[in-house]
């Protein structure tokens, strides 16, 4: 008899899962923009950013299948500031379900700025109602390279994000 996986739950992020989701980040951004520079960060200088900045100044969400950091979400105000999942768990659903968590956090709405070149998660963030409302040359990014700006805002009407499993 086999027994199944564990489930995957959406939970926030605490401090001692920064080098867990510094691995996220790199092993990403390395596998699903290979047009980036080489990285010049360390995974112990990662590991610090994610644990002194980005987990004190965003509300971050991981998520995990038992003790394993598959994929996470930062938000800073209404600014979808970081996604990323491993790249081994892609397109399984686990970027929509850290979305859903997301929107519930920000039901009125969400920005967030892709590379231009980065055309499948500019498809992933058209599938769940996102919208290019701003370009810009890349001037104001460390890579240089163009981006979108993309904005989610509710219908009039809508029924919130249903709850996760």
């Amino acid at each position: 008899m086999t027994t199944a996986p564990d489930p995957v739950t959406i939970r926030p992020a605490r401090p001692a899962d920064a080098p867990a989701i510094a691995a996220v980040h790199q092993d990403s951004r390395r596998a699903t923009m290979p047009y980036l520079p080489p990285q010049r960060r360390t995974h112990d200088e990662v590991t610090h950013w994610i644990r002194e900045i980005v987990l004190p100044g965003s509300h971050t969400l991981v998520a995990v299948r038992g003790p394993e950091v598959l994929g996470y979400a930062a938000v800073r105000g209404e600014l979808l500031d970081q996604l990323y999942l491993r790249p081994d768990v892609r397109r399984t659903g686990i970027g929509t379900r850290l979305l859903t968590e997301v929107r519930r956090h920000r039901p009125a709405g969400l920005t967030l700025h892709v590379f231009q070149l980065n055309a499948e998660a500019r498809a992933f963030y058209a599938h769940h109602g996102f919208r290019v409302v701003a370009t810009d040359d890349g001037s104001g990014n460390m890579e240089h390279l163009p981006e979108l700006t993309l904005r989610w805002t509710p219908s009039p009407g809508a029924a919130a994000p249903p709850e996760s499993p």
